[in-house]
């Protein structure tokens, strides 16, 4: 994916601030923080979403997501971390990177970035569960 601006960044034709290389995924600063500290991971191979990565590369993206939340909140000394990753709505770029984000109480950023809608009723919310598990 010679234009992925990722697998760029991973390949080194592009510059970005490292914090983590290993065999199956790297970490840099976001550009763009949130708050400095901001951190993604992406996996070295390119994949679009997370329903298309591989299984084999899940659990190796996953622990380094889980080492990173810890070494941001330890190494900037942050109260907790916000960990997220888009599917294709609202991925500025297409392949798979996960945002560990330092947080400290009273940051100002606030729960997540889109309205809350709540089910009309239970009978509602039942409909959309059972039609999550169909899916399964």
């Amino acid at each position: 994916m010679g234009s992925c601006l990722f697998c760029r960044i991973i390949a080194g034709e592009l510059p970005a601030t490292l914090v983590l290389e290993e065999k199956d995924c790297v970490a840099f600063l976001d550009t763009r923080p949130l708050f400095k500290g901001h951190v993604l991971l992406v996996p070295r191979e390119h994949h679009e979403t997370l329903p298309e990565l591989p299984p084999e590369l899940v659990e190796p993206l996953f622990s380094t997501a889980r080492r990173l939340a810890k070494a941001v909140e330890n190494g900037l000394g942050a109260g907790g971390s916000f960990v997220a990753m888009n599917n294709r709505v609202s991925q500025s770029v297409p392949h798979l990177h996960v945002h560990v984000v330092p947080r400290v109480k009273g940051d100002g950023l606030r729960g997540f970035f889109w309205p809350r809608h709540s089910y009309e009723s239970e009978a509602e919310a039942a409909d959309v569960a059972m039609r999550i598990t169909g899916a399964l």
